[in-house]
């Protein structure tokens, strides 16, 4: 046997149900067997298993191990049991299978002769059966979502695979080739009080879970807090009144979210979001009920009630600076938040990062930056403000700068649009290219992306000038009255009331960042460098004003 190559195997299954009838044994043991065919040795660290993992999803344990290993050139061969094994969608094989090639990597198929390999008739039989591999996989997917469709709307429960709580699933093993839901009395019962205290009593759902917490009732989950959420779920679940519906989310592919901050890992996501269907898209499964029509009626009537009553006590946002506060540190806002002093009927006021919130992140917190005394800040921050608007001939000559156009910006905005010009031409010529057969669509589609990328980056540029531009106009409009504006509002600064500060605030702060020991209020118009704060001992640098904050106190003190 051959001991001088590094040889390991991949296997994979899809479901935890083909994990749990060994058909991952098998690719194992006839991969083991065309390794011993071959005359190589493999060790059991090498054999790099994905149970449970679907193949359309680039992203597996077992996966990024071996793109590792041979990243780290610690690998020489890898056998896998056939080309839908490593990826369900040809675009990711041709990925890995680059990947691997460029690490000098031999990756061997069961059904496919790696001697065979290196022609083109080779790779054009493995390219084939990457993009049968994603036919059958998506037509795997529309039998099963076809079936379960059918099966639904003949009533049975199989479809639904789980029981809410309440109820147990019986599989057809266990109920003689027929699923059903069985009633669990305790949980019933207790969901019948959920629903009596909430449609005719009128409580609300944190004041159900408080109750559920004080009677010491454990959740669904087993944790000694009912969530609001999981509340919520049972008292809008219409399977209680004894009609489960089948279909009532859709699996969407997720949009971007923000790329991020740099020098942070990528926190990993769900390709796909689950999103609520129509009710004209759902099937109704009759099942044993456990509460009457009227009184799931009643509590969706509560709710609605709730949610107005809530609209008309909110009047606004409760805190000075709700929605400027940022954590510098993980990116989470800051909320503020009330506590009751001792002695006094006033409430002590102080803004805290959600991102110590553990709740919030499967019970460990991601940040640890410290509270803030809300009062100081407040008055800390307005105070600059106000010291602002008391100078509007700084802020004038601001608004003025800002109105300076360069001839660099008008050259650079007439070579943008000369080059937008330019690229719809050869987008154009490339599309009559291809329409008339002078252009392949293996060669057609490459040029004409990086042509459509290019033009989105063009005029991405000159829609966000033109934003400036219309910004700079109303500025311009700004200038004649704004002297006369700043000492009609410096006047009435000291008797402003909430609101006003508010709307002040609003106006002239575009976020203020909370580091560890220092804070920067970011103006939407920004003073020029080194100019003197409020405080006796401060200054600014550029846009920003610092605070430090004691250790030991959480009491917010100017340098």
């Amino acid at each position: 046997m051959d001991d001088t190559q590094t040889t390991a195997l991949y296997a994979r299954v899809s479901s935890q149900r083909q994990a749990d009838e060994l058909t991952i044994a098998s690719q194992v043991a006839a991969l083991k067997k065309r390794i011993d065919e071959d005359g190589l040795r493999i060790a059991e660290e090498a054999c790099f298993l994905d149970e449970g993992y679907s193949g359309a999803m680039l992203v597996r344990p077992a996966l990024e191990r071996v793109r590792d290993l041979a990243w780290a050139g610690g690998l020489d061969r890898l056998y896998v049991h056939s080309p839908d094994r490593l990826a369900r969608k040809y675009a990711y094989q041709v990925v890995l299978l680059e990947e691997f090639q460029k690490h000098d990597v031999e990756v061997v198929f069961m059904n496919h002769d790696p001697r065979q390999h290196a022609s083109a008739e080779g790779d054009l039989l493995l390219q084939m059966q990457g993009v049968v591999a994603e036919y059958e996989r998506a037509k795997i997917l529309e039998r099963t979502r076809r079936g379960r469709r059918y099966a639904a709307r003949q009533g049975k429960v199989s479809v639904l695979g789980h029981a809410p709580y309440g109820y147990r699933y019986v599989s057809k093993q266990e109920g003689d080739g027929e699923a059903r839901w069985d009633v669990v009395l305790p949980e019933a019962s207790l969901v019948k009080e959920m629903f009596t205290w909430v449609g005719v009593e009128g409580l609300s759902l944190g004041e159900v879970s408080l109750r559920l917490e004080q009677r010491q009732i454990p959740s669904p989950t087993g944790k000694p807090r009912w969530d609001r959420a999981t509340v919520r779920g049972i008292l809008l679940n219409p399977g209680y009144t004894g009609t489960a519906k089948y279909g009532k989310t859709r699996f969407l592919p997720r949009k971007p979210g923000r790329r991020p901050k740099r020098g942070q890992p990528e926190i990993p996501r769900r390709p796909k979001v689950a999103t609520a269907t129509l009710p004209a898209e759902q099937e109704s499964i009759p099942v044993p009920p456990l509460i009457d029509r009227d009184l799931f009626d009643a509590v969706a009537q509560q709710f609605e009630e709730n949610r107005r009553r809530h609209r008309e006590q909110r009047k606004g946002t409760e805190f000075l600076l709700g929605g400027l506060l940022v954590c510098h540190r993980c990116g989470s806002a800051y909320c503020g938040r009330r506590l009751p002093r001792k002695g006094s009927p006033m409430r002590y006021v102080y803004y805290r990062c959600i991102g110590t919130d553990k709740y919030r992140f499967g019970g460990e917190a991601i940040c640890t930056n410290k509270s803030l005394n809300g009062e100081r800040l407040e008055t800390s921050v307005w105070s600059d403000v106000c010291a602002l608007l008391r100078e509007p001939a700084r802020l004038k000559r601001e608004f003025e700068r800002r109105l300076t156009r360069t001839p660099a910006d008008e050259l650079a905005t007439s070579q943008w649009k000369d080059s937008i010009a330019g690229l719809k031409r050869r987008m154009g010529r490339l599309i009559d290219a291809y329409e008339n057969g002078w252009l392949d669509k293996d060669d057609f589609e490459p040029r004409i992306r990086r042509v459509k990328e290019r033009l989105a980056r063009e005029e991405q540029a000159v829609a966000e000038h033109e934003r400036d531009r219309s910004s700079q106009e109303e500025l311009r409009l700004l200038i004649g009255h704004f002297e006369a504006f700043a000492e009609r509002i410096t006047g009435s600064l000291a008797d402003a009331d909430f609101a006003t500060k508010r709307k002040l605030l609003r106006l002239l702060i575009h976020r203020i960042e909370v580091d560890e020991d220092e804070i920067r209020i970011a103006y939407k118009v920004q003073p020029h460098p080194f100019v003197h704060g409020p405080a006796r001992r401060g200054h600014f640098l550029q846009d920003c004003l610092r605070f430090r904050y004691s250790p030991y106190s959480h009491t917010v003190l100017t340098i």
